[in-house]
């Protein structure tokens, strides 16, 4: 459940998008499990890529997910489909569950929605919420280290933006370092309704497609 503070949101409705599906093109949503490159190639390390995951040929990652970040990932080979939603004029929201250390206050939360100065430039406005206990996700493969002295809670997160290791910096920005990041929603897409678990895979309906740009 979300704690919604008692402040206005600067959040601001998106204009719908108009996006036809190719039927002889693929759209698959995957639960990138934590500790996975976004990438079929590895880059010099002994770290896991997605080439183990047997994706249809010539079907890549739309955007990105970090190698600590887990949840949906989008693959596809509709070029159009990238532009859509990286359109800098209208970009589609991407929404995380982020769990950080400490629990901040209402002027914390108002800051990542008006937005913060990251690397000389501010960031997007945004929809912040503190979560009433954990979110229903998967045990981690690598759970997260715990100090005794230090409580953590869970942020719902929608941005309309995605900078390199955004989410992390904007928490830190705070002063609450992010120990766990999920991605579990893109456009009205969401992973608790696909079905999928770490690791898995499905290609997208009709339907679930034009979720993307709802």
């Amino acid at each position: 459940m979300r704690r919604e503070p008692d402040r206005k949101s600067s959040f601001q409705p998106r204009r719908p998008r108009q996006f036809f599906p190719h039927v002889d093109r693929c759209y698959i949503a995957f639960y990138k499990p934590y500790e996975v490159l976004n990438q079929f190639t590895a880059d010099g390390s002994d770290k896991q890529t997605l080439a183990p995951f047997n994706f249809p040929k010539d079907c890549y990652p739309v955007g990105r997910l970090d190698y600590d970040s887990e949840g949906l990932l989008i693959l596809s080979n509709d070029g159009r489909l990238t532009t859509s939603l990286f359109d800098q004029s209208d970009p589609h929201p991407r929404t995380y569950l982020v769990q950080i250390e400490k629990e901040p206050t209402n002027e914390s939360l108002e800051q990542l929605e008006i937005g913060l100065m990251i690397e000389g430039r501010r960031t997007k406005p945004a929809e912040a919420y503190l979560l009433d206990g954990e979110p229903e996700l998967p045990e981690r493969s690598k759970p997260i280290r715990f100090r005794k002295t230090v409580p953590t809670c869970w942020l719902e997160l929608t941005l309309w933006e995605g900078r390199n290791r955004q989410v992390r910096k904007m928490t830190a920005s705070i002063g609450h370092p992010t120990l766990r990041l999920a991605r579990v929603a893109i456009g009205s897409l969401s992973l608790f309704e696909l079905g999928l678990k770490p690791g898995e895979w499905r290609t997208l309906t009709e339907e679930e497609v034009l979720k993307l740009f709802a």
